[in-house]
């Protein structure tokens, strides 16, 4: 797989595929940033864009950790003190998880956002920015209904974090989509470069396939969940034998393909579904493809995928479950 290739694999859209082919070729020193709120324990969500982190890291880019105690004040998240606890945590669930700790810098939002001459580009960004744009930008990353002053200055923060950052690439979820856009189209006004952006997918909802999964309603995982939990979520899962399903006449996705997609299959050489000899035998796949193919054609049952995806879930969460129960 050549550089661009790994780089841009399962990424939803790049802006703009020039910017990005000329970072694949010639990655070396570049560097590449995701921010999270240190909100609570790493799930599903947080290891998607870990998962490219590391693709990154492979393909020669040095890769940046936002652990954004500052937005997550201003998202409602806590105390300080909480969030800096949380954040600790979390650093050491991503390297347990996977990243290169020796390509990886952790750093802490509060460590350059207090500073003077960033408050002072804050500014000069938020003369740029009408206040509808804001919060459009914050819409689906938000906490709560209400839009408060802190949430408005939100998504401004996390344009001007990729100035200090020092990084030739932003990556989030489909959901920082807007946030990066309103970065590209302000950016300039203040004498920056727009950046290049990737945006990752978004798993489904465990449960119906309809919308995503989220950590605060319905059902996620997480590396709190034991090989039990893991088992139980799985195997309730919405998997009908059919990678494009529709029920009620809405299309939804098939959220057990798409972690074996984005999850497994990145972090995985070859994957083992294990059944009785009765049954078929064992099947084995070296590609996602012939997986989602299998399991059209019905030579895969969705209870078959369903407890071969259990297990590989299991063995990536387990270093990071362990670092919780220290």
């Amino acid at each position: 797989m050549d550089a661009y290739d790994l780089i841009t694999r399962n990424a939803s859209e790049v802006v703009t595929e020039d910017e990005v082919r000329a970072l694949a070729d010639d990655p070396e020193g570049k560097r590449a940033y995701v921010g999270y709120e240190p909100s609570g324990v790493l799930h599903i969500g947080h290891m998607l864009t870990a998962n490219k982190l590391i693709d990154l890291q492979d393909a020669g880019f040095e890769v940046v950790v936002l652990l954004a105690d500052v937005h997550a004040y201003l998202n409602g998240k806590g105390t300080f003190e909480e969030i800096r606890e949380t954040a600790e945590r979390m650093k050491e669930q991503f390297i347990a998880y996977g990243l290169d700790e020796s390509q990886t810098e952790f750093v802490l939002g509060s460590e350059f956002q207090l500073d003077e001459s960033y408050v002072l580009d804050l500014h000069a960004l938020e003369l740029e920015t009408t206040l509808s744009r804001a919060e459009r930008a914050m819409a689906e990353i938000k906490s709560g209904d209400s839009v408060t002053v802190a949430q408005a200055v939100y998504p401004i923060m996390q344009a001007l974090d990729i100035v200090y950052l020092d990084v030739d690439l932003a990556i989030g979820g489909m959901e920082q989509r807007k946030v990066h856009m309103l970065a590209r189209d302000t950016l300039p006004n203040i004498g920056e470069e727009s950046p290049t952006c990737m945006h990752t997918p978004l798993i489904a909802d465990l449960a119906t396939g309809a919308g995503k999964m989220s950590s605060s309603k319905g059902v996620t995982i997480s590396m709190e969940d034991s090989t039990e939990d893991i088992e139980e979520k799985v195997n309730s899962a919405f998997c009908p034998p059919t990678a494009n399903p529709t029920e009620d006449g809405e299309e939804r996705e098939n959220p057990v393909l798409q972690i074996f997609e984005y999850h497994v299959f990145p972090r995985f050489e070859r994957v083992v579904v294990e059944r009785p000899d009765k049954y078929g035998g064992n099947l084995d796949y070296d590609d996602y493809e012939s997986l989602e193919a299998d399991l059209e054609s019905g030579e895969l049952h969705p209870a078959d995928a369903k407890g071969a995806l259990a297990g590989y879930l299991d063995e990536l969460i387990a270093p990071g479950r362990k670092k919780i129960d220290a």
